[in-house]
């Protein structure tokens, strides 16, 4: 019986996601697309001042590591034998940057997190330097913004003399959080594969998205030395082997920016095709075929696949929201309202309102599609009556509020609406969050089964690597994917009043740099303080009788 379950199984494929939040491992059945088993740590992140966030590589690798390890002891516990693991595929958080010492294998740093604003005022700098034809977006497909790598890598130049020095002497080494990765798994100092694919070079502010190289002018600009960037691959194809642990030997042979991941996960190989990813942050891509489509309306144009050495690339328009899962994480660790996530579901359907209570949580400024770091988050509309079951609710709404922004702005730049909207991330677990994106959206939101097409992804790339060759992308061949769907229960108008109100709290959000310095007597001012003054002055009255009550 278990000899009869090994050989239907056939080849298996794992995939590395190695999102802001957690590591995952996760291993598929390459002719199926089953998910046969999975382990995940939560990573932890710093933040040593108010708007930087950091996280440690060390504590990266060695998740992978018992992500890995784990993973195959339950496979073992399954019958499962790991030597039909094939190959593995890499997803990973984007932008985040890490130098590290290519002699020792050490980082020299902390990874600069995707969501850190430390990078403000260099932004601002660079900015009064670029022409007015701007050849740092239309090269790019980016606006200057913290987000993206290059000003974080920069920053590191300016700053950290063990980077300066380690530059000096040819030493140092840079990549995003799939480099840093592919490096060290296929044996770091001792000989390690220093790479990149297509699609996280895009996220550098570095990459010509038209040549597909790094491009010397902006390297120039952002004066990044060119010798310590990673050679740029497709993102299937075998970068190298893997050198430790239980998988030692298998080619690592896909690798995928997580957006990107989640794209070909979901199957949008079609032009026009589009998915919404819930994790730490949102990310709306809409796949426009072989042409860069440049949005009027705040959307990034970047690299969504290149799926082999000899295959086209596929560009994508796409919308960036900085805080989607992350408010919910901030609930549990800061306000401690909730004490796991999966609570804020419950919470919410307590009341099935916010009761006019309004979340904007700026909290790493706004991306798309406004591009505003200075603004911050927001919770008006607070009344006596207010408690913790109305603010998870809002916090979910923002979520779709957000969501709705950047798919109004993608619909006005591809002139043909979405009739509905394809989903995934770990947030498409509640229920709650999925109708009212739903009502807001006021179009169906369908959700597949298996929500891990971020892992997918890496996991498809992977298995259809050149030399590996267990895992067909033809159309054909593709499994079919069973969906859940989710219709529009609230009329449209009741939905417009919704999304109006909280786009005027969001113009608050970003008055707040100014309205800091307003006289004390201006009344705006108290719409756009800091979230904190908020929760603090706005709720202190309530908090003796709530308490002994146990709604707080």
């Amino acid at each position: 019986m278990a000899a009869a379950r090994k050989a239907a199984l056939g080849p298996l494929v794992g995939a590395v996601d190695q999102g802001t939040s957690s590591t995952r491992f996760l291993v598929f059945n390459s002719r199926t697309a089953e998910l046969l088993s999975h382990h995940q740590v939560e990573i932890k992140q710093e933040f040593p001042r108010e708007g930087w966030v950091e996280q440690d590589p060390k504590e990266i690798l060695q998740s992978v590591y018992e992500c890995i390890e784990k993973t195959c002891e339950k496979l073992r516990e399954l019958n499962i034998d790991i030597s039909n693991i094939k190959a593995i595929g890499v997803s990973n958080q984007r932008e985040t940057t890490v130098v590290w010492d290519k002699l020792t294998g050490e980082p020299l740093y902390n990874a600069v997190v995707w969501l850190d604003l430390r990078t403000q005022s260099t932004v601002e700098n660079l900015s009064k330097r670029i022409p007015g034809n701007n050849f740092v977006k239309s090269k790019t497909g980016l606006p200057l913004s913290t987000y993206f790598s290059a000003v974080k890598l920069r920053w590191i130049l300016d700053n950290v003399r063990k980077v300066q020095k380690a530059v000096e002497e040819n030493r140092a080494l840079f990549g995003t959080i799939d480099s840093w990765l592919i490096w060290s798994l296929t044996g770091g100092a001792k000989g390690g594969v220093h790479c990149t694919d297509v699609t996280n070079a895009s996220r550098t502010m570095l990459f010509n998205i038209h040549s597909l190289e790094w491009d010397k002018e902006l390297c120039d600009f952002f004066e990044i030395p060119m010798a310590i960037l990673p050679s740029v691959r497709s993102s299937s194809e075998i970068y190298g082997l893997m050198k430790a642990g239980a998988l030692e030997g298998v080619p690592i042979s896909g690798c995928l920016g997580d957006q990107s991941a989640a794209l070909v996960g979901q199957m949008c190989f079609q032009d026009g095709q589009a998915k919404n990813t819930y994790g730490t942050g949102c990310f709306l891509l809409c796949n426009t075929g072989h042409k860069c489509v440049f949005s009027e309306h705040g959307l990034l144009t970047t690299v969504a696949y290149k799926l082999g050495r000899d295959k086209p690339v596929y560009y994508a328009l796409e919308g960036s929201v900085a805080i989607a899962g992350a408010v919910i994480r901030w609930l549990r660790d800061n306000l401690g309202i909730i004490s796991t996530s999966e609570e804020i579901e419950k919470l919410a359907k307590e009341v099935g309102t916010s009761y006019g209570c309004y979340f904007v949580p700026a909290f790493s400024g706004l991306y798309a599609p406004y591009w505003e770091p200075s603004a911050r988050g927001i919770i008006c509309g607070l009344t006596q009556f207010t408690n913790k079951c109305h603010i998870a609710f809002a916090a979910l709404e923002a979520v779709c509020f957000q969501t709705r922004e950047i798919l109004d702005a993608m619909n006005r730049d591809c002139g043909i609406p979405l009739s509905h909207l394809q989903v995934d991330g770990g947030m498409t677990s509640n229920k709650i969050l999925m109708q009212l994106q739903a009502d807001i959206l006021y179009i169906p939101v369908v959700k597949p089964s298996m929500p891990e097409t971020t892992a997918l992804g890496a996991a498809m790339a992977a298995g259809a690597a050149e030399g590996v060759g267990v895992w067909s992308l033809d159309p054909e061949d593709l499994s079919a994917v069973t969906m859940e769907r989710f219709e529009p229960q609230i009329n449209a108008e009741e939905s417009e009043i919704r999304y109006s109100t909280w786009k005027k709290a969001v113009m608050k959000s970003m008055g707040w740099a100014t309205t800091q310095s307003s006289e004390s007597g201006d009344p705006s001012i108290f719409c756009s303080l800091p979230l904190g003054f908020f929760i603090v002055s706005s709720m202190v009255m309530l908090i003796g009788a709530r308490y002994i009550s146990g709604s707080l």
